[in-house]
């Protein structure tokens, strides 16, 4: 598989990406990037990327997701990953990035993750009103 391929799906309320292919400089970063893009400026905030079938990933594809990661937290946001291959979570390790992104192996568990996000930054902004005047 040369090209990189993107479907896009709903789960709840999380918009999740399914990448197949490789993701490499060129037009396949740039279909990610635009993509990517694409969803912030329809106000999308919570997104997994799924890739699971992903064969390759080059630096520029790594610059591309780690820029779409920051663009979805400085919205607000955030840029999960889901089902990482042996070869894709060895290139993480090795870039640190690891340390950056939240991953995840089940569906259902990034999934989750996002609500509970959103549980806890409603606990945050519940106010208290004092009756003193």
């Amino acid at each position: 598989m040369k090209d990189l391929s993107i479907t896009e799906r709903r789960n709840k309320d999380v918009l999740i990406l399914d990448l197949a292919g490789r993701v490499l400089i060129g037009e396949t970063t740039s279909k990610l990037r635009s993509t990517l893009r694409s969803h912030l400026d329809q106000k999308e905030r919570n997104l997994i990327l799924n890739l699971a079938e992903v064969t390759h990933i080059d630096s520029s594809g790594l610059g591309d997701i780690v820029a779409g990661h920051v663009s979805f937290e400085k919205a607000g946001g955030a840029l999960k990953l889901l089902n990482l291959t042996d070869k894709v979570n060895d290139l993480m390790m090795i870039t640190k990035l690891l340390t950056v992104f939240e991953t995840f192996s089940v569906e259902d568990d990034a999934v989750k993750s996002f609500e509970a996000k959103t549980a806890d930054s409603n606990l945050g902004s519940v106010s208290t009103a004092s009756g003193a005047e």
